[in-house]
């Protein structure tokens, strides 16, 4: 059975951002390309874990097998955006800086893997074709918009709605 839009969507965003952490864990000190690849990284977080959200962990939600599973992955959405809130308020340069953005980097990765491995096959088992249909047209569709709001609202915040 072929593999549903949906999750080829959020892997291939997964790979750019596994990507951003590796070339952001090759720099050192405070330094604007630094800064950039890191505000580049945030916008991208913020913005597909929004858009997740909205449509495969709202799809989730309803279904009691698979409710669980989305509930663990929002609170892991919110420990790394808290993270990365937190990075933001540091000198680029520092030692706690870099000790946040390892933790940050292994949370996220943990995260994402569990993602893949776990809660997609899962959600593949127990959705439809036109389910997952439904669900990457959503996620296609919102990605740009809570791209917009992601610009407008630092993370670690409760601003968004």
């Amino acid at each position: 059975m072929a593999e549903a839009q949906i999750y080829k969507d959020l892997k291939a965003d997964h790979d750019k951002q596994r990507a951003m952490l590796e070339e952001l864990a090759g720099l050192q000190g405070d330094t604007k390309k630094r800064r950039d690849l890191f505000e580049k990284f945030r916008l991208e977080v913020q913005s597909h874990a929004a858009a997740e959200e909205e449509s495969l962990y709202a799809t989730m939600l309803g279904e009691p097998d698979l409710r669980d599973e989305a509930r663990h992955s929002v609170s892991e959405h919110k420990e790394i955006d808290d993270l990365m809130g937190e990075m933001m308020d540091l000198d680029f340069g520092s030692d706690e800086w870099n000790a946040k953005f390892f933790h940050m980097r292994h949370r996220y990765e943990h995260h994402i893997d569990e993602e893949e491995e776990e809660m997609f096959p899962a959600a593949a088992k127990e959705l439809d074709a036109e389910t997952e249909i439904e669900m990457a047209e959503t996620y296609e569709e919102r990605k740009p918009e809570e791209l917009k709001l992601a610009k407008a609202n630092p993370p670690g915040g409760d601003e968004r709605d």
